[in-house]
C-alpha cells in the first residue's frame, strides 16, 4: 500500500478534461440531464469503439467482429472475473485458472492478449473489474496496431475517466458465500478545465468452495485537464490488491469430471495462498493541431508484484481412488512500459475522403519469476502423502524439502511502425487497409545455471477490409488480416540452452479471412451483427516424432465458425443483448499425437440470451440464460467437460439518487465445469447464490 500513496499525488495533478459543455448548464436542467444520461447508460450498445481501429469508428464501419460487455451488467451479479464477464460471447471461453485470467477467442489462446485502455497488460493476475467502464474483445488477428500475439483477438478493457458534470456514487453488495462489498465512485470539478474522479473500495468473500476465501482492494484516482483549448492530458492511476486462497478444481474421473461434491477441494487451504498487487500508471496527452489532424502520446507504466504457495492436486490413482499432489512457491516481479506516438487525420485525394493513422511504439519489459518446488520426500525421509478422493484428509501436509526449480531475469525489447488508412469511396464503399512492422528481442538468463540466450524477429503484419453499405442500415463486410506470435513473446521469456533453440525459431503465423454483415433495426435502436470466419495458425510449433530435441514449423490449427449477435433496444423499455457461436476448432497437423483432436476448453457452440424490461425510474427486471456445450479438458481429449445451461435473473427499484436490485445466479442450482486447465485441474461452476446491491448517487 505505500507505492500507491507515493505515486497518487503525482496522478492527482496531471489530467485531460473530457468535456465541458454540462459545465454551463443551469441547475433546474441537471435532473433531466441525469435521467438522459441513465437511458444511454441503460443501453447495452457501444455505439463507437477504438479498439478495432485506434480511432473513433461507428461499429458498423469496422470490418471485424467486436463485441462489447458493460461492466455493469456482471458486476451486479456478482460477477467480478473477465472470465466470467465475458461468458456466453459467441465463440469465447474462459480456461482461467486459480492463478490468472485466461481466455481463448474463436478457439486461439489469448491470455497473454489483454489490453487496458489500449496498452499491453500481458502480465500473470487476475484483474478487477470495477474501475473497468467496459471490455470490448476484437475478434481476430489484430497484430497490425497492437503487435505480437492475437492469434484469436484481443480483450481491451476501458477505464473509468473523469467526465465534467458526472454525478458520484456509493454502493455497497452483499450476498451468497458472505459476499460484502463497499465501492465509491467519486467524482469532482475543481474549475472549467479540471475533471477529477476516484474509484475506490474493499470486497471480501467466502466461497462454495470448502477453504476458499479472498479479499480485493481497489485505489484508482484519476484526473483530467484541458491545458489549452488544443491540448488535452488524461492521467490514471491504478492499484489493485487480491489476496485469495488458490483452488486448482478437481480432478478427471474415467474421462469425466469426478463425481465429488461441489465444495471438495484438495489443496492445503491453511497454508495456500495467492497475493497479487498490480499498479498501473497511464498519461496521455491529446494535441489537436487543427480542424482535422490531431497528435496523440501515450505512456503506460506496469508493475506487479505476485507472490504464492500452492499445494495443488497433479493426476488421480485409480488402483486406491487417491490424488496425487505437488507444492510450487513463486515471487514473480514484473515491469511492462510502452510509449506510443500517433498521428491521426482527415483528408481529401482524387474526391476520396481518408481518414489516416501513423503510430510508433517502443515497449520495453521485465519478468523475474523464482520458482520452488518441495522435494518428492519430506525432511524426515516420508513419502508426500495423497489425499482420498472422496475423502480427502487436508491435514495431511506436503512438507517436502523447497528448493529453487527456476530463477530467471528476461528483458523484452520491442518497437513497431504502424500504418492505417480508412478510405471512403463513395456513400456506399469503404476501405480499411493497415500494415505494421516490427521488431522483437527477447533475451533470459537463467541465474541457476549463469546461462543467458537471446531470440529475435522481424515480422510484418498486414490488414485489408471492405465495406460495403447498399442500404443506409446495413453494412456487408470483408476482411482479411494476419499476425504472429515469435518464441519467448507469450509469457515472455525462453528457457536458456533448451533442446529445439537452435532451430526454427522463427514466429508462428496466423491469418484469419472474415465476411460478415453489421445492420441496424427498429430506427437504429438494436444492432446486429453475423461473421462467417476461417482462422488458421500454420506454422505452429511442433516436436519432430523422430529426434524430440528437434522442433519443426510444421504444424496446423484451424478454427471456422459463424456467430450472431444482438444488442439494444427492441421496443419501449424493453431491451436485449446476447449472441449465439457454432465453431469447430482443431489440431489439424501434428507431429506429436494431437493431430485431429479438439482445443481444449473450447465448445462447439455457445450462446447467451439476457432480457431486461427498465424504464426510466421505478421497478425494473432483467432475465438471461447462457449456453455452453461440451468441452474437452485438455488437448489429449481425454476427459469431457458436460455442457450446461445456466438461468440468471433480477430485479430492482430506482429513484433518481438511489438504486436496490438483486441478482439470483444458477437459479436451477445446476452442477457445472466452467473451464479446465488440465485433466487434473477442473473448475467447478458456482452454485445457485444472491446478491443485493445497493446505490446511492449524488
Amino acid at each position: 500500500m505505500p507505492a500507491p500513496c507515493r505515486l497518487s499525488p503525482l496522478t492527482l495533478g496531471l489530467s485531460l478534461l473530457m468535456g465541458a459543455s454540462l459545465a454551463s448548464a443551469a441547475t433546474t436542467t441537471l435532473p433531466e440531464l441525469s435521467v438522459t444520461a441513465e437511458r444511454e447508460d441503460d443501453d447495452p450498445r457501444a455505439k463507437e469503439v477504438s479498439t478495432a481501429t485506434r480511432t473513433a469508428t461507428p461499429v458498423r464501419y469496422v470490418p471485424q467482429a467486436i463485441d462489447t460487455v458493460k461492466t455493469r451488467n456482471v458486476l451486479d451479479y456478482g460477477n467480478d472475473s473477465l472470465g466470467k464477464a465475458l461468458e456466453g460471447i459467441p465463440n469465447v471461453s474462459s480456461g482461467a485458472d486459480t492463478r490468472f485470467d485466461s481466455v481463448r477467442i474463436r478457439g486461439f489462446e489469448a491470455s497473454n492478449d489483454f489490453y487496458l485502455d489500449g496498452i499491453r497488460d500481458d502480465s500473470q493476475y487476475i484483474r478487477d473489474l470495477h474501475n473497468i467502464e467496459r471490455v470490448e474483445v476484437l475478434k481476430g488477428p489484430a497484430a497490425v496496431l497492437y503487435g505480437r500475439g492475437s492469434q484469436g483477438g484481443i480483450i481491451n478493457r476501458v477505464s473509468k475517466a473523469p467526465e465534467h458534470g458526472r454525478r458520484s456514487t456509493l454502493e455497497a453488495q452483499g450476498g451468497s458465500q458472505d459476499l460484502r462489498s463497499l465501492y465509491a465512485d467519486l467524482s469532482a470539478d475543481p474549475s472549467d478545465t479540471v475533471s477529477l474522479r476516484l474509484n475506490l473500495g474493499n470486497q471480501d468473500a467466502n466461497s462454495f468452495r470448502d477453504g476458499v476465501d479472498g479479499s480485493r482492494q481497489l485505489f484508482a484516482p484519476s484526473l483530467s485537464w484541458q491545458v489549452t483549448p488544443d491540448l488535452n492530458w488524461l492521467v490514471q492511476y491504478e492499484y489493485s490488491r487480491y489476496n485469495r486462497t488458490p483452488d486448482r478444481g478437481i480432478p478427471g474421473v474415467n474421462g469425466r469430471p469426478a463425481d465429488v461434491g461441489r465444495s471438495t477441494t484438495y489443496g492445503d487451504t491453511q497454508r495456500d495462498y495467492i497475493d497479487d498487487r498490480a499498479q498501473s500508471l497511464r498519461s496521455r496527452l491529446n494535441y489537436q493541431v487543427n480542424d482535422t489532424w490531431q497528435v496523440r502520446h501515450t505512456l503506460g507504466l506496469f508493475k506487479l508484484d505476485s507472490e504464492f504457495d500452492n499445494t495443488y492436486l497433479t493426476g488421480y490413482n485409480a488402483s486406491n481412488q487417491t490424488v496425487t499432489r505437488q507444492r510450487w512457491q513463486q515471487d514473480l516481479n514484473t515491469r511492462n512500459l510502452f510509449n506510443t506516438l500517433e498521428a491521426e487525420g482527415d483528408f481529401l485525394t482524387l474526391g476520396l475522403e481518408h481518414k489516416l493513422l501513423l503510430g510508433l511504439e517502443f515497449g520495453n519489459q521485465r519478468r523475474d519469476p523464482t520458482l520452488y518446488t518441495a522435494a518428492a520426500v519430506s525432511a524426515g525421509g516420508r513419502p508426500v502423502p495423497s489425499l482420498g478422493l472422496y475423502d480427502p484428509d487436508r491435514s495431511q501436509q506436503h512438507n517436502g524439502r523447497m528448493v529453487v526449480s527456476s530463477n530467471n531475469h528476461t528483458v523484452v525489447d520491442s518497437r513497431g511502425l504502424y500504418l492505417q488508412d480508412q478510405i471512403r469511396l463513395n456513400e456506399q464503399w469503404q476501405i480499411l487497409a493497415g500494415v505494421r512492422f516490427d521488431q522483437f528481442e527477447v533475451e533470459t538468463t537463467n541465474k541457476v545455471r549463469n546461462l543467458s540466450e537471446k531470440q529475435d524477429s522481424n515480422t510484418t503484419s498486414p490488414r485489408l477490409g471492405v465495406v460495403y453499405t447498399p442500404w443506409r442500415d446495413h453494412s456487408f463486410y470483408a476482411s482479411w488480416s494476419k499476425t504472429f506470435a515469435p518464441v519467448g513473446g507469450g509469457l515472455i521469456g525462453i528457457t536458456p540452452g533448451a533442446p529445439g533453440n537452435t532451430n526454427e525459431t522463427g514466429p508462428e503465423l496466423t491469418r484469419q479471412k472474415e465476411v460478415g454483415v453489421k445492420s441496424d433495426w427498429f430506427d437504429e435502436r438494436l444492432t446486429t451483427t453475423l461473421a462467417i470466419y476461417e482462422l488458421e495458425l500454420y506454422n505452429r510449433r511442433t516436436r519432430d516424432a523422430n529426434n524430440p530435441e528437434i522442433t519443426l514449423l510444421s504444424g496446423l490449427q484451424r478454427s471456422r465458425g459463424i456467430e450472431l449477435t444482438a444488442t439494444g433496444n427492441i421496443v419501449g423499455n424493453w431491451y436485449v443483448r446476447g449472441g449465439i457461436g457454432l465453431q469447430d476448432a482443431t489440431v489439424v497437423k501434428d507431429n506429436n499425437g494431437l493431430e485431429g483432436n479438439r482445443i481444449n476448453d473450447v465448445a462447439k457452440r455457445n450462446g447467451s440470451l439476457f432480457v431486461t424490461w427498465k424504464p426510466q425510474l421505478g421497478w425494473y427486471a432483467e432475465t438471461g440464460l447462457t449456453l455452453v456445450g461440451e468441452r474437452y479438458a485438455d488437448n489429449q481429449n481425454t476427459t469431457v467437460l458436460p455442457g450446461y445451461g445456466r438461468w440468471d435473473a433480477l430485479a430492482g427499484f430506482r429513484t433518481r439518487d438511489w438504486d436496490v436490485r438483486a441478482a439470483l445466479s444458477n437459479i436451477a442450482d445446476k452442477t457445472y465445469y466452467s473451464s479446465a486447465t488440465s485433466a487434473a485441474q477442473i473448475q467447478v461452476g458456482d452454485p445457485r447464490s444472491l446478491v443485493v446491491t445497493g446505490t446511492y448517487s449524488f
